[in-house]
């Protein structure tokens, strides 16, 4: 999806700089239809875990737009007040905040989750496609930096005489594996690449053991769908288009070099890095782009060169998200969590848990929905 810019219309106590590419027209709580039915309990406690991460600052897996003065404070104010109770909860973000809708109306969501996929610390017949570790020639360029004459890359190699030069995209990586470092081993590319999508994962060893894989850089390649590139070709129906169907396919067209499925693959020319993290328990969420276990229905991934991380969001749509029928889905949920697709004010990816159920309903979500974010006041 290409980058949108928006025009800034902000409310007087905001500076027109506060929130970048943004269009915003003011809300009254009484006017967001659903929000007094909602958990803000549960909406909380997700909200003040993010609070203590960024209050401690512990480090980031992807750095985003940094807190405000205005929106720190509000985090103190999360640790230190009495929250028990959905009724005290809600009011605290009725206090602490001011509610926007953000243009363009309506926005668009999508769902992802943590795969959990079998897999092995040694290659076999069974186990022969690696995840690969960060190399130590990845330079992650920051926000706003960019290689001359390549905007659209977020990342470089750095050469043996410090030069900068792209870095490889995901066909020259995959023709060249011996040069990388492997952590464990799947199935198959394509589960590779469903991981590498989803941005963390839990592997199931032979002996029944886990291990949980975190994000742990890219190449910096701009992300591209294979998913739409074949309901363009009209390979797949969008009715029929999922997490299923995708693997059907490009097993189905071969993933040896030069085979179609293979060929599909490679269209997506970006790479994601990961890392065995020790310690996530197997009760704890995936790992988002701010560091902190991620909570399903409540955390949200969201363009990170625009918000910042633990902004709260009301989102308001009809989504597949309990069944095969889209229902209503009207929660206020925290950001956490970032990926190179989630791009643009109104855009967030929604976090469904892990597992086969999760990958599911996650998949079917690609639809409309209306976006509220909650601002923090600010004296004057």
């Amino acid at each position: 999806m290409p980058r949108s810019g928006w025009d800034i219309h902000m409310g007087s106590v905001f500076a027109p700089s506060a929130v970048p590419r943004a269009s915003l027209a003011p809300r009254s709580f009484a006017e967001i239809d659903g929000f007094a039915g909602d958990d803000h309990l549960e909406a909380f406690r997700v909200f003040a875990e993010q609070a203590a991460a960024i209050l401690e600052r512990r480090l980031p897996l992807r750095p985003a737009r940094a807190a405000s003065p205005a929106l720190i404070a509000v985090f103190r104010a999360a640790l230190a007040e009495p929250v028990s109770t959905p009724a005290v909860a809600r009011r605290f973000f009725e206090e602490h905040f001011e509610a926007f809708a953000v243009a363009p109306t309506p926005g668009f969501v999508t769902g992802y989750y943590e795969p959990v996929v079998a897999g092995a610390l040694a290659p076999s017949a069974q186990f022969a496609a690696p995840i690969l570790a960060r190399p130590s020639e990845l330079v992650t360029l920051p926000q706003g930096a960019a290689l001359p004459d390549r905007p659209e890359l977020s990342a470089a190699r750095r050469l043996p005489d410090r030069r900068l030069v792209p870095y490889p995209e995901r066909a020259e990586i995959e023709a060249h594996l011996d040069r990388f470092q492997p952590i464990v081993w799947l199935e198959d590319p394509v589960e590779v690449f469903l991981v590498q999508v989803q941005g963390s994962a839990r592997v199931v060893l032979p002996d029944g053991r886990q291990i949980r894989l975190v994000y742990a850089g890219r190449n910096g390649w701009p992300y591209t769908s294979i998913g739409a590139i074949l309901i363009e070709r009209g390979e797949i129906a969008p009715s029929e288009m999922g997490l299923a169907a995708l693997k059907a396919w490009v097993r189905g067209h071969g993933q040896n070099p030069g085979e179609a499925g293979t060929a599909l693959l490679h269209a997506n020319k970006s790479y994601v890095f990961f890392a065995i993290d020790p310690h996530l328990r197997e009760t704890d969420g995936a790992r988002g782009g701010a560091g902190v276990s991620l909570t399903p229905l409540r955390s949200i991934a969201v363009d990170r060169t625009i918000w910042s991380y633990g902004l709260p969001f009301w989102l308001d749509g009809d989504l597949p998200w309990k069944g095969d029928e889209p229902t209503p889905f009207s929660r206020l949920m925290i950001a956490q969590d970032t990926g190179s697709a989630i791009l643009g004010p109104a855009r967030a990816d929604i976090f469904f848990g892990s597992g086969a159920t999760a990958g599911e309903r996650s998949g079917a979500v690609r639809h409309a929905c209306e976006f509220i974010v909650l601002l923090p006041k600010t004296p004057g």
